[in-house]
This record gives structure tokens, sequence and C-alpha cells, in this order.
């Protein structure tokens, strides 16, 4: 159903840019490939979530699900606000920048996470060896085994260990940084 689907939006002019996103030339959603190119973007509202890359550091930030709770706070109150371990960036890179059809270079890798791009380089070697990655240079991409099971994929990246809540947690647990305070002034007191 899904190469039936493929070739029929392929034939209205349609192309995949992205594992869930079909677009005509020129038409690709800029708000989604900035979350795909690992870009920054700031969580407004009840249950947003955002990004920031400050003093070499991703921090990445959650406000209340609910609705009265983030009203209650003001907008602002009771952000969870969280540094992604040095262990943990391989993973968020991957898990957006292989969604791409275009794929990512080590280059940027590199210059988004802070990490050397011999971090990430055997996996994508043994990924490639097993069909599910394609190499050119320092640019590799999801073939199309890759993205049929971008899942599977992607878990390669998961550190061996991490200390990341349950995401139960996450809205329940204080904020270390304390709740009063606002993104800003965290961001400004990174090193």
């Amino acid at each position: 159903m899904q190469q039936d689907g493929d070739a029929r939006l392929a034939s209205a002019g349609f192309a995949q840019y992205e594992v869930s996103a079909y677009a005509k030339p020129g038409r690709q959603c800029r708000h989604n490939l900035n979350y795909w190119h690992f870009g920054d973007y700031l969580g407004i509202g009840a249950g947003a979530h955002g990004k920031a890359t400050a003093g070499g550091a991703v921090i990445r930030t959650e406000k209340p699900r609910s609705p009265r709770a983030y009203l209650a706070g003001g907008g602002r109150l009771g952000a969870i606000r969280r540094v992604v371990p040095s262990a943990e960036l391989p993973f968020e890179f991957m898990l957006n920048a292989l969604r791409l059809s275009e794929g990512l270079r080590l280059s940027d890798f590199e210059r988004t996470t802070g990490l050397a791009a011999t971090t990430v380089q055997p996996k994508l070697g043994d990924f490639a060896k097993r069909g599910l990655v394609a190499s050119e240079g320092d640019h590799f991409r999801a073939t199309d085994l890759g993205f049929r099971f971008l899942n599977d994929l992607l878990a390669g990246f998961l550190p061996e260990q991490s200390d990341r809540r349950a995401p139960v947690e996450l809205y329940t647990a204080p904020s270390r940084f304390g709740s009063d305070r606002d993104f800003g002034d965290f961001v400004s007191e990174m090193p």
C-alpha cells in the first residue's frame, strides 16, 4: 500500500523529502525542516517543547501539559529545563536528521552537537553494511529499507545507559533550575 501511495504521489509531482512528508519542489514545510536540521525553537503554550543551543550545550524545555497548570503558572512557571547529556546527542541528532531523504553530513553533526564525527561513524558504517544507510564521503542517508525500518535504525544510536526519566516523571518532577526562573535567565548563565 505504501509503495502504491509513493508511486501515485510521485506521478502527481510530489517527492518524499522526509519519512512522513511529501511535497512538490520548493514547497517543503520550513517549520518542520528546522526540527529535522536540529535547529533551535521556542516552545510556547501548554505541553510545548523547545530546544536551544547555548554555550555549547543543547537544552530541552517542556511546559506543563495541562492547560490549567500552564495558566496557573503564568505560562512561564513549571517549565522543565534539561541539558541534554553528550551521550544522548548522537541519538537526538540522528532522530531528526535521518528522517530527511537528503540525510546528513558529518560536518553538520559536528557543528550542531560539538561532538567528533568519530562518535557516530562506526555505527553509520555498520548500518551501511546492513543496507540501512547509504554513504558518499561524509554524507549519509537512510536507504529505502532504512526508511521502512527507521525506528530500528534510530535505536542503534541510543546511549547504552541513560539517566533520562520516564515521560510521566518529566511532567511531575520539579525543575532543578527552579520553577520561578525564566529560560533566558538560565541560558544567560550557561558557560
